[in-house]
């Protein structure tokens, strides 16, 4: 499963003498302004970025692409778009339902399947018109040694569950509240869909289960904001995460969101849908086109001006 933005600062306690930490550097359309830059975002709030003939807010507001793989059926069962805005200190997070109904006719989740990351990243840029600057991914041993290295989570499972999955070894057993969640525990929480009866998130199966998988990972990231939880989690992290991201970005990420003045400034939605739509026989989530606009301009559009709807390629069942 994804873990949230602010991962990176795992990463904050790798020794700082042997890397350089560095800003990030957005794709752009010209070479030579992929010079990396050190310090503060306020250093440089004002140099801003050409990328797809466009020009960006700024150098320092990136979107990063949060997937999480399926050990079993290989996919990316959970997918989040984060735009890092370290001018502003703010960090919008934006769940695509793993059903989503693409432009070419297939869910969003067979992207990885068929093409890896570049599949599922090239995709979301075609569909929502904005760019995927890097991308952060973790298995599900990755998840379960992340959350035991912090020591758990407790976390208020917000109904019961009661699931079995005999295929994938899937047994999902919680009653609702207040609990202490170990690694596996919350990763069994977090893919819980529905109950063997077909109970649990009143019909909103997918929808349920991304709310609840973003509470969780606010509920990390507070337990993350304790400096002392930070250490334990550098090496695990290295070695379960992959990323496009350089140590050195991700220290300097990390230091950005550590001055963002804690959750607060984290901010989640779900890409507005209808998880009830169908195409040629398939069950989707159909997107709502305009909708789904308003939210790219508020919460991912890391341009200078609005995306459009020419920008986007979204397929209305």
């Amino acid at each position: 499963m994804t873990l949230l933005s602010l991962l990176f600062l795992t990463v904050a306690v790798v020794a700082t003498v042997k890397y350089v930490v560095r800003a990030p550097e957005p794709v752009t359309d010209n070479e030579d302004q992929q010079t990396q830059q050190d310090g503060t975002a306020e250093d440089s709030d004002a140099i801003q970025t050409i990328s797809n003939g466009r020009e960006r807010k700024s150098k320092y507001c990136y979107n990063i692409l949060l997937y999480g793989v399926d050990n079993d059926a290989g996919g990316s069962d959970t997918n989040m778009l984060m735009r890092f805005d370290a001018v502003n200190k703010t960090v919008d997070i934006v769940s695509l339902p793993r059903d989503t109904l693409m432009s070419n006719g297939h869910k969003l989740n067979s992207s990885y399947n068929n093409g890896g990351t570049e599949k599922l990243r090239s995709n979301i840029e075609d569909m929502l018109g904005v760019p995927v600057d890097f991308y952060v991914s973790v298995d599900l041993k990755g998840f379960i040694a992340l959350i035991d290295q912090i020591g758990g989570v407790e976390f208020d499972v917000p109904c019961d569950m009661d699931y079995d999955d005999p295929y994938q070894d899937l047994h999902i057993h919680f009653k609702a509240g207040l609990q202490k969640l170990n690694g596996q525990q919350a990763m069994e929480v977090v893919r819980f869909r529905h109950n063997n009866d077909n109970t649990g998130y009143g019909g909103r199966q997918d929808l349920g289960r991304i709310g609840t998988q973003q509470a969780f990972l606010k509920t990390v990231a507070q337990k993350l904001m304790k400096l002392e939880n930070v250490p334990a989690m550098a090496e695990t992290f290295l070695k379960y995460v992959k990323t496009d991201l350089t140590l050195g970005n991700l220290m300097w990420l990390a230091n950005q969101a550590l001055s963002m003045g804690g959750t607060d400034a984290i901010s989640f939605a779900t890409l507005p849908g209808d998880g009830s739509g169908w195409y040629k026989g398939m069950s989707v989530y159909a997107l709502d086109p305009e909708q789904v606009l308003e939210m790219t301009n508020s919460m991912l559009n890391p341009y200078a001006t609005d995306i459009t709807a020419d920008d986007q390629n979204i397929l209305v069942p």
